[in-house]
């Protein structure tokens, strides 16, 4: 960590002040810093932010756990090797997550320091459109007060946080966000998840794994509502074949907490009412924006009515008051709340505060991915969406179960494009299946090149792979399909 000493009771100038130390912030210090700027980041808990403690990479790190349990159940049920499952070893597992976070959390403190950054642990609060006080500055003999004021500008990048429902108190334990449940004691039995987003399918697929019985609610007429239609409807059936229990197009009507779990009473699709009851409840209903404490009208800001700070030019993320920007969750739509889109914000502002040209980040071509069993992975427009917008479109799909490896490895899946109508560029692709988030790459070029498939077709995809089926949707659509007419 750097340790540059700063004196009390001055008003320091950096070029840049960032307040928050998450992916957004980190990634624009470290660009900044890298251009030759000087960067103060503050950060009141730890550096790699929601991301890296909370959410992304603890959450995968038990994904893959679960991975492993259904490797051995697939191994004896379906491939003939008697493997047998005795116990997850929750403390085992618990600690190679830990273990990975806590190596990564050190190699992002050695990356800022190496850099320069001089990181501040402290809470800030604005005190102008160019100036920040840091509270609590951890110094040799107290609780100390640092005064920065940005030469350049000052980058917002202070997160999210879980929502809740009324009525619904997260108390860590029975009720819990997906931060608690990172830290929860022990492997439920049976887990009641509310919300069908990525974050509610991640953690029902993991429970499920665990060996927990799942029910899955979701208000929306489907799981996984901003994707593809095709997508929803494979993973729900992905799903529903391991057992997950998933109620589309249902709300909660109340809760309770019990000695030993919870009670709930679900509103179905059917307009039926049901009573589920869970050792733990686990709302997933998305997230907001943080922005408590710095008070963001002493610089002359406001929130909109979601919370969230809009930038007045997105090509540069710049609010309305100039240099000030904002990276990461605390950005409305067409931001995606996802750690990728951060880091690409957290350069664009980087580059713009060092004068440098830089190309407005295409969210069209961020790829989302989620990562339950199957997986989704999809980049740019879904049919729905590509017909609403006015396109007129041709659409192509294909199994997994097409191709020889997708017969491997046994858990359905398709591959979905979307172009315009007569050979036009490509608008979306949407995955569906085993591994695909690393088989979305090719496609976030695909999209994000303005590629058609006349292009992509004339590039040999190996056999035998997952992603020949990518390569086949392709050659359909430009008339040289060989196993699709």
């Amino acid at each position: 960590m750097n340790t540059q000493v700063m004196s009390a009771g001055a008003t320091h100038t950096p070029d840049v002040v960032v307040i928050g130390g998450g992916t957004g912030g980190y990634s624009t210090a470290l660009r900044a810093a890298a251009l030759g700027l000087d960067v103060v980041l503050v950060e009141r808990d730890k550096v790699g932010g929601t991301c890296l403690h909370r959410g992304c990479i603890p959450s995968k790190a038990m994904l893959h756990a679960a991975e492993l349990v259904d490797g051995i159940v697939e191994a004896r049920e379906r491939w003939g090797v008697k493997a047998t499952l005795d116990s997850v070893d929750w403390p085992a597992l618990v600690a190679t997550r830990d273990d990975i976070v806590a190596r990564n959390h050190k190699g992002v403190e050695a990356h800022l320091a190496h850099a320069g950054v001089r990181v501040v642990r402290g809470s800030a609060r604005l005190t102008g459109a160019r100036t920040v006080r840091v509270e609590g500055v951890h110094t040799e003999s107290a609780l100390g007060v640092r005064d920065f004021a940005a030469r350049r500008g000052i980058v917002l990048a202070t997160g999210s946080r879980p929502r809740t429902l009324p009525g619904l108190v997260p108390d860590g334990r029975r009720v819990v966000t997906s931060d608690d449940a990172l830290f929860a004691p022990g492997l439920p039995g049976s887990v009641l998840v509310l919300g069908g987003g990525a974050i509610g399918a991640e953690y029902a697929s993991f429970h499920r794994s665990m060996g927990a019985e799942v029910t899955l609610v979701e208000a929306a007429d489907r799981i996984v509502p901003l994707e593809d239609a095709d997508v929803s409807r494979h993973l729900t059936r992905g799903l529903k074949k391991r057992g997950v229990d998933v109620q589309a197009g249902a709300r909660l009507l109340d809760a309770e907490v019990l000695e030993n779990g919870v009670r709930a009473r679900v509103r179905t699709a059917r307009g039926e009412t049901r009573t589920v009851e869970a050792e733990r409840l686990l709302v997933a209903v998305g997230r907001a924006p943080v922005t408590e404490g710095l008070d963001l009208s002493a610089a002359g800001l406001t929130t909109d009515e979601r919370g969230f700070v809009a930038p007045a030019d997105w090509s540069r993320l710049e609010t309305a008051v100039p240099g000030v920007h904002v990276v990461g969750d605390l950005l409305p739509p067409p931001s995606l709340g996802l750690a990728h889109a951060s880091f690409a914000e957290g350069m664009l502002v980087a580059e713009t505060l060092a004068g440098l040209p830089s190309a407005p980040v295409d969210y069209a071509a961020v790829p989302r991915v989620t990562y339950s069993s199957p997986q989704t992975a999809s980049v740019g427009l879904g049919e729905a969406e590509a017909r609403a917008r006015g396109h007129e479109v041709d659409v192509n799909t294909m199994l997994l179960t097409a191709v020889a490896k997708g017969m491997v490895h046994g858990q359905g899946g398709m591959v979905k494009v979307v172009a315009e109508a007569g050979g036009g560029q490509v608008l979306g692709v949407h995955l569906v299946g085993p591994n695909v988030s690393e088989m979305i790459a090719e496609s976030q070029l695909i999209v994000g090149w303005d590629a058609q498939p006349s292009d992509v077709a004339r590039h040999v995809h190996a056999h035998p792979t997952l992603s020949e089926a990518v390569g086949e949707v392709f050659l359909t659509l430009a008339g040289r399909g060989l196993h699709q007419q």
